[in-house]
């Protein structure tokens, strides 16, 4: 199974380890793509910081982001799974994980990023700032930046198992599953039911779409749940106990899209 994750806006600060070693991480295959999102990214912001500013879309109270971004071949690093914190990876809760479960996430979890791709949760990586969404100077648009080249290397990162994909939307610009790899792919949206007069009203809520995400995939992960394809994952989730709402795509080679449903927001 591999779980694709989107990365989080905030980011814990950068560690004291050794300055990033691009050829240490995952994906080797992206290496050429990083060294140029990382060469643009730093010039922009040792360059202009007003500039900066405005092409990552921070506000005057991030400004501080821009000088991070400037120093990221000689900050410090840890792990991905570390660097990236928020609501989903709060849920998630990768260091509590007991040493089988940890061990699985570092071999099925990939985070996408504009700056790098994707990344495994293990990669030793700097704090950063660099959505998805930015269009940085010389490159363009790093959805259609990163999505050739992702399209090069996630046929074999994904093998031959379920994929389930719980990224946000600016972030599967990077790269839409196709074909063969589509039929076992599974989207998941998490809908919050409540009665109202009497009538069921579902709707997505942001934060708690975030955390129930996180605690799934940790439920799978502490389970060592294996399931090979999506109607499986359908009946693995119902056996941790959620609610899911599942149909067989309509043509052949489309994901699945699965409903899982809230009651409780918490």
């Amino acid at each position: 199974m591999l779980v694709l994750l989107p990365p989080s806006e905030g980011k814990a600060t950068s560690g004291r380890g050794a300055p990033l070693k691009p050829e240490s991480l995952s994906l080797s295959g992206l290496a050429g793509a990083r060294a140029a999102v990382l060469d643009a990214l730093v010039e922009l912001c040792l360059a202009d910081e007003d500039k900066a500013r405005e092409v990552l879309g921070l506000s005057e109270g991030l400004r501080g982001e821009i000088a991070k971004n400037a120093e990221l071949r000689t900050a410090g690093t840890r792990p991905a799974g570390q660097v990236y914190t928020g609501v989903l990876y709060d849920a998630l809760d990768l260091a509590s994980l007991d040493t089988a479960a940890r061990r699985r996430a570092g071999k099925s979890l990939l985070v996408f990023s504009g700056l790098w791709g994707a990344v495994r949760v293990g990669d030793r990586i700097p704090s950063y700032r660099c959505s998805m969404g930015v269009s940085l100077p010389g490159l363009g648009a790093l959805g259609p930046f990163w999505r050739t080249r992702m399209d090069a290397v996630m046929p074999e990162v994904a093998g031959d198992g379920l994929v389930l994909d719980l990224r946000s939307s600016a972030y599967t610009a990077a790269w839409k599953p196709k074909g063969e790899i589509a039929a076992r792919t599974a989207s998941v949206r998490v809908l919050h039911s409540q009665l109202v007069d009497g009538v069921e009203k579902r709707s997505v809520v942001s934060h708690f779409n975030k955390a129930t995400k996180g605690r799934i995939v940790r439920d799978l992960l502490v389970a060592g749940a294996r399931p090979g394809r999506p109607a499986q994952l359908v009946e693995t989730l119902r056996d941790l106990g959620y609610t899911v709402e599942a149909a067989a795509p309509a043509r052949a080679g489309q994901a699945w899209a699965l409903d899982v449903v809230v009651t409780e927001i918490h």
